[in-house]
This record gives structure tokens, sequence and C-alpha cells, in this order.
């Protein structure tokens, strides 16, 4: 498949996603602003109950549950529509009753699930009873996500990404209308609003995904749980692909709860988290989405020569978008937090009764701190997502599953080690690292079994975009000094000039790829025409 058909796809799941990670920086600068992070109870306590569901999130809606659904549920479409339906009404019987006990046990047991995430908050007892508090109200979110995955996988594997892609923003949406409405209560207030934001969020998103399934007729009806053939063949591919595709999730929470030993870092994590979310969910994210599902259809039918292809030209796109977004949180992270939670959310706060900003300059410098070392783990987090649908389209989980072990060691001893030295910012560093670990080996056990060659082009392309990101980030490294005097061409705004900077970067970095052949026009302009 040519790098235009990869696009052509890819355009409409990043274009949703864009739309909704736009929405969600406005989220994340209005929380930041209203709540604040270092410091603030109610910051650490939402931020830490908010990490559990919006784990199985990325899990369900993104990661483990797509690696071991779409190559079964596309193996039962080549048997007909009738078997492939059938095999989602399965699968949805036997996961409303997990999610049914699952969500019960939360619910009753919530705090030594709280103990488990984030043991640290022990020691202050009204931080461990917010988050507690929030975790019961927001936990129902995971049925709901877990739901939509599947009725997501479906519509990925029919060829429909855009409602799937575009379903996120209906949380981004909430989450924001709870802020604006209680932009002035007392925080506690605020978190719990923002919880049940986050609850009626997975609420509209399953109305939304089980509408699009029914459009295509594909709406699976409820069945009796039954452990069918199809059922456990799911569930063997399932368990280990839980661990593979979550490792850098699981390695998150791993990483919460050590980071829950320093008081505010839980939230710098977070709000750096949501940050880097931005490119890996509109590259790396999306990419797999469609990656998946092409792959999946590619083996099945034989053609290891078009799936090793479309391998090659997944890491050239994905390298071309992400190196510079990299590049940009390493020289300007603590300048980006400075912008967006203090300037932008100041300025946007002021049409809210006068508020300023609760976000502190310590945030800024401990939350740009964190997003700089993410930075340096942002490509590996993004071929993540581009190597591990190799092996589950051929209905490997058991790889990935080891290597994600192998990571998540590397990122606990790591973290461990580390943090009595340098604090929360070990968690990032440990993070960063083990994902580059697990990317490695992904990529070498696919060379070593035939299944990815570098192509001459693929090397030749990945230095040229090296160059090119290296170009960018000096020029960026040369501005920023400057933030203060352009300010003065925005109303002395210095947020717009941080934001300014980064846009005439962009800009270089375009004529830089031009310039070094890392990209030509020539390759993407046939998009609408290729297949």
């Amino acid at each position: 498949m040519s790098a235009g058909g990869i696009l052509k796809s890819l355009a409409t799941v990043s274009g949703m996603t864009m739309l909704s990670r736009l929405l969600g920086f406005v989220r994340q600068v209005l929380i930041a602003g209203v709540v604040g992070a270092g410091g603030n109870p109610v910051a650490d306590a939402f931020w830490a109950a908010f990490r559990l569901p919006n784990m199985f999130r990325r899990l369900f809606a993104e990661g483990a549950f797509h690696a071991a659904f779409i190559p079964l549920f596309q193996g039962k479409k080549i048997e007909g529509a009738e078997e492939a339906k059938r095999f989602a009404e399965e699968t949805l019987a036997g996961m409303v009753f997990i999610l049914t006990l699952l969500t019960a046990l939360v619910e009753i047991a919530a705090p030594a699930f709280v103990y488990l995430l984030v043991s640290g908050f022990e020691d202050d007892p009204e931080k461990f009873k917010l988050a507690t508090f929030y975790s019961r109200i927001m936990f129902p979110y995971l049925a709901c996500m877990s739901l939509v995955g599947l009725l997501s996988g479906i519509l990925n594997s029919l060829g429909r990404f855009a409602i799937s892609a575009g379903a996120p923003l209906a949380l981004n949406i909430c989450m924001i209308t709870a802020l604006i409405v209680f932009a002035n209560a007392e925080k506690e207030a605020v978190g719990e609003a923002l919880a049940w934001s986050v609850f009626a969020g997975g609420l509209i998103q399953l109305a939304l995904l089980a509408y699009g399934a029914a459009r295509q007729d594909y709406f699976p009806k409820f069945r009796m749980p039954r452990m069918t053939p199809g059922v456990r063949r799911l569930l063997v591919l399932g368990a280990p692909g839980f661990i593979g595709a979550g490792a850098m999730q699981i390695n998150l929470i791993i990483g919460t709860n050590i980071a829950s030993q320093e008081p505010g870092a839980v939230s710098w994590l977070m709000n750096a988290d949501q940050l880097y979310q931005l490119p890996l969910a509109v590259i790396g994210i999306a990419l797999g989405v469609v990656l998946l599902p092409l792959l999946a259809k590619r083996v099945k039918e034989g053609d290891e020569a078009g799936a090793a292809s479309a391998l090659n030209r997944s890491l050239e796109l994905s390298a071309l978008l992400v190196f510079p977004a990299a590049a940009a949180f390493i020289v300007m992270g603590a300048p980006i937090c400075e912008a967006l939670f203090r300037g932008l959310a100041g300025d946007a706060l002021s049409l809210f009764g006068g508020r300023q900003s609760a976000f502190n300059e310590e945030d800024v410098i401990k939350t740009g701190a964190a997003l700089a070392l993410f930075g340096w783990g942002l490509p590996a987090f993004v071929w993540h997502k581009v190597f591990s649908p190799a092996f589950y389209a051929r209905e490997d989980t058991k790889t990935p599953m080891q290597f994600a072990l192998v990571a998540i060691a590397v990122n606990t001893g790591l973290a461990l080690a580390l943090f009595p030295i340098f604090g929360f910012l070990a968690v990032a560093f440990a993070t960063s690292v083990a994902t580059w670990v697990q990317v490695a080996l992904l990529a070498g056990k696919l060379y070593r079994q035939d299944q990815f060659k570098p192509s001459a082009r693929l090397l030749s392309r990945l230095a040229r975009i090296a160059l090119a990101s290296a170009g960018l980030a000096g020029f960026l490294a040369f501005a920023l000094p400057y933030t203060d005097q352009i300010a003065e061409f925005f109303l002395g705004r210095a947020w717009i000039a941080t934001i300014a900077i980064a846009v005439a970067g962009l800009v270089i970095y375009g004529v830089l790829t031009l310039a070094v052949g890392a990209a030509r026009l020539s390759d993407y302009k046939a998009i609408s025409g290729a297949n």
C-alpha cells in the first residue's frame, strides 16, 4: 500500500482526533487554571482517580481490545456477515457480565483500588478521601469505554473510522462545560463536577457508537453469556494483548504510584502526559487504528509484501510528524507550560469573574521538565503503536506481552532506583527508556522473522527527517530568549509570542524537510486516488 493510501485513511482518524485533542487542550488549560496543580489536594486527587478509567479507555478503545478483536472479527467477516455479527454478540455478552462484576467490586472496595494506584496518598487523609470519592463516580466510565471499544472495533473493521475517532469529543465537551459552570465554585465542588462530567461523557460516547453500529446494521444484540469457541479464542489472545498493548499505560500507573510519594507530582506528571498525548493520539494511536485492520486484511490474504510495505510507509509518515513534536517538547517544555497553563489559562479565566490561573511558577518548571523527558520518548510511544499491529494482525499477542513485561520491569526498576535522587522526574525518564526498550525488541523480532525489513528509502528518509528536526530545535533554542520582545507585537502577551515561535518553527521545519529531501510533495499529492 502506498504512503498516500495510508495517509488518506490516517487523515480521517487524525482529523477527528486532532479536533478532540484540541478540545482536550482547552479542557486541560481550564483545569490547570481553575484547580491548579502542585500542593492542591483536589488536583492530585482528581488526576489520580481519573488515571484508572482513562487507562482503560486507552487500552480498550485504542489498544489491547482492538489488538485481539479486530483480527478475529476480520476472519469472521470472510465467513460471512452473520458469523461476524454472532461473534460480536457473543463478545458483548461476555463483556457485560465481566464489567458488571468489576464495577460492583470497585464501587465496594474503592479505597483498596485507590491505595494500589496512589499509595502515597495514605499520609494525606483528605486527598485519599477525595480520590476515593471521585473514583466511585468515574469508574462506570470504564464500562462505557469497554463497550465503546467493541463497537469501534466493529466500525473500524468495516472501514468506518470517523465516528469512533470523533466520539471522544463528547468527554471533552462535558468536562469543559462543567468547568465553565463551576469556574467560581470551591475547588472540591469543581472536582466533583468534573468527576460527574467524565461519567456523562462515557454514556454519550457509548450512545454515539451504538448509533454508528446500528447504521451499518452491525449493532450486536444482547445474548446470554457463554464460553463459545470465538470468545475463548478472544480471551486467549486478549489476556496477553492487554499487557502487550497496555505496557505504556501500566508503566504510567506504576509511575503514578511511585510519584504519589511527592506532593504535587501526580498533577505535574498528568499535565505533561496530557500535552504529549496530542501528537501521540493524532499520529501514533490514529495510525495504529488504521494500520491494524489493513495489516490483518493483508495477512489474511497472504500478501506479506503488502504488509511489509505498509509498515515501512507507516514508520516514515509517523517519523515525519512526530520528530518535530519531540524536538519542540525537549527544547521548550517549560515555555509551553507557561504559555498554556498560566498565560492562556489566565486570559481565559479572566472572562469568568477576573480569576487568575491557579497554576504557579513551580508547576510550570516541574511540568515542563517532565514534558521534556517525555519528549525524548515520544517517537518510541508512537512507533510502539506502529510495530505492535504487525504482531496482532497475525494473532500473535504473546510476543508483545513478553516484551511488555521486560519494559514494565525496566520502568519499575529505573523509577524506584532513581526516585530518591531525582524525585518524580525519575518516573518520566523511566517511562521513556522502557518504551524505547520495548520498541527495539518489537522491531528486532519482526526483523528476524523477515516481517520487517527497513527499506533504503525508509533509512534515508529517517536520517533526513532527523536532520530537519535538529534544525527546528536549533531555531527554537535561538528564538525563545526573544519571547518578551516578540510579545510586544501581541499586546504584551508572552503566551501568544511562545505560540508564534512554535508556529514559525513548524514553517521552518516544513521548508527544511523539502530542502533536505525528508519529504517530497509528489509522495502525497495523489492521496485521493491512492489505494
